[in-house]
């Protein structure tokens, strides 16, 4: 089995050898076996937990570049005549979003599209690649939002939630 220990940027789907297509959580990864779209398995092992998304590939140990493509998977569809108003609900919640000029992506959340629908949205079933916004220091991902006690130091901050 091939192993991967590095992400490759900007890789066009033609370059590559082959694909690997992966949802939104799955694409958060630092050690994991995967199977490509041509039914190649590979070890990706990576110095530390990252998010890859489309457009970007794991480069083998023989020199091969496996491209990533974002699956389709069940998300809201969110229009609103105030759509930034929505956005701002949306990412004060933490909730990974894929935005366009006239709607917003999210992943399915039942409390959320009734939320959104309270503001005036319009929250619709849709399937399609989720690739959300990357935040301001990188993919957007955490591992949680615990404000609690760590390692005997603590802080506090306000988030302004409703």
């Amino acid at each position: 089995m091939h192993l991967a220990q590095q992400i490759e940027h900007n890789i066009h789907r033609g370059d590559a050898a082959d694909t690997v297509t992966l949802d939104y959580e799955a694409r958060f990864l630092r050690r994991k076996r995967l199977v490509s779209d041509g039914g190649e398995a590979f070890l990706v092992e990576l110095p530390e937990t990252c998010s890859v998304n489309q457009g970007e590939g794991f480069r083998l140990d023989d020199g091969r570049v496996i491209a990533v493509c974002a699956a389709v998977e069940p998300l809201y569809e969110v229009r609103a005549e105030h759509l930034v108003r929505i956005a701002w609900h949306v990412g004060n919640r933490h909730t990974p979003c894929q935005i366009a000029a006239d709607r917003l992506l999210i992943r399915q959340d039942k409390v959320l599209k009734g939320m959104l629908e309270g503001l005036g949205a319009m929250v619709t079933e849709v399937t399609a690649p989720f690739t959300p916004e990357g935040g301001a220091y990188g993919h957007g991902r955490t591992h949680g939002h615990d404000h609690g006690d760590s390692h005997g130091e603590s802080h506090s901050h306000t988030h302004g939630h409703e």
